[in-house]
């Protein structure tokens, strides 16, 4: 593979020099310890252990945790470039990364002290794995639909039911879950709990085979008469929507950054390819063909990550969450990702399909982004509700 594409036409001049001082470190750590084994990763459906680590090891897996909390306090346009950089190589090991942060970020926003203390400087060092359970088999984007109960008893809370496509559920050290105290309040009963492996009545199920980002694991969560102390709730009794929809903000974001890192994967990937074998070469015919399909993909990743670091920059500045905005990132990055892969299998013709090219791979974890984290649909809906007359 050629050189990164380092954004020359795409604005990434956004970014701070701190900001690129952390993208390059991780580009680094990324070259050394998570680009060489990723095809094995999807190829043999491995959890990318060795690669988040390094990651780990070198102070990158805690961007956005203050330093005080275990992190590096960094900005969250460093942690979306850092994000493009990872996914760029490994999609898998950029889902259990931001999977990390996932988990870690709503402790930082409602944790009391002895919750951030106990839990973020394991989440920011590699000596826990964390995962956020939501999803329900009756409540995907719909949060507020949720089946899992928790009802107070005495000093502590008894959860039942059931949380599936958990990422990371399978071996994490604590989830963050999210429960209804009350089925009958809507979004008004809900309430977010931590709760450790090995807790009596909490299981994990197997880990489930997938189109793409096979090395991340997803897992099914029960719980049966689970019963956590009191003091693993993750701020006040109904105040849990709020929090997971604040928690989507940085979610949301991760895919977004996913989307320009599998897009640019593809792209370098498609470009490689194609110089490689002479079909750039001229100025007319199939020469020129294959000379506008690649600058076609790689206009639509310099868009997307303008978009992405302008956003990422607009949360960092704004008093309260842009959600219209990041839902925009989210949805045009990630379809980009699935646009430029489609475009990229389809340039390799017969070749696209092998697996030794990699860009079939790019065209599999490029799908799910457009899932998870909210569907795109509703992002569009997020969006519309913004475009309204005032």
């Amino acid at each position: 593979m050629g050189r990164p594409d380092d954004g020359v036409l795409s604005g990434a001049g956004t970014l701070s020099q701190r900001d690129r001082e952390v993208r390059d470190a991780v580009r680094a750590v990324v070259a050394e310890s998570v680009a060489p084994a990723a095809a094995e990763v999807d190829a043999r459906s491995r959890f990318p252990e060795a690669g988040y680590r390094a990651l780990a090891r070198a102070g990158l897996a805690g961007l956005l945790v203050p330093e005080a909390e275990g992190g590096s306090g960094d900005s969250t346009p460093a942690y979306v470039a850092a994000m493009e950089e990872i996914a760029a190589a490994c999609a898998s090991t950029s889902t259990v990364y931001m999977t990390q942060m996932h988990c870690a970020y709503p402790i930082l926003l409602a944790g009391d002290e002895a919750q951030r203390r106990r839990f973020l400087p394991a989440l920011c060092d590699g000596g826990a794995y964390g995962a956020l359970a939501v999803t329900e088999a009756e409540a995907g984007s719909d949060v507020a639909s949720l089946r899992t109960t928790a009802r107070r008893d005495g000093d502590a809370y008894v959860l039942d039911g059931a949380k599936s496509f958990i990422t990371t559920g399978d071996r994490a050290d604590v989830v963050v879950v999210f429960a209804t105290v009350d089925r009958d309040a809507g979004r008004d009963g809900i309430t977010a709990f931590l709760v450790e492996r090995g807790t009596p009545g909490f299981a994990s199920g197997k880990v489930l085979g997938k189109l793409g980002m096979r090395g991340s694991s997803t897992a099914e969560l029960f719980f049966e008469d689970c019963r956590i102390p009191a003091a693993n709730r993750l701020g006040a009794e109904r105040e849990g929507w709020e929090l997971s929809m604040r928690s989507v903000v940085k979610s949301r974001l991760s895919a977004a950054a996913q989307g320009v890192g599998i897009a640019r994967a593809a792209w370098e990937r498609a470009r490689d390819w194609a110089h490689a074998r002479g079909l750039t070469r001229g100025s007319r015919g199939a020469a020129q063909d294959t000379q506008f399909a690649l600058a076609d993909m790689h206009a639509r990743v310099s868009a997307s990550r303008a978009l992405l670091h302008d956003t990422a920059a607009l949360v960092d500045a704004s008093e309260t969450d842009p959600v219209a905005a990041v839902a925009e990132a989210k949805l045009w990055c990630t379809d980009t990702a699935m646009a430029v892969a489609t475009d990229a299998v389809d340039l390799l013709g017969e070749d696209g399909d092998l697996a030794e090219h990699a860009v079939e791979r790019c065209l599999r974890d490029a799908k799910v982004t457009q899932i998870y984290d909210g569907t795109n649909q509703i992002q569009r809906l997020l969006i519309a509700r913004e475009l309204r007359p005032a």
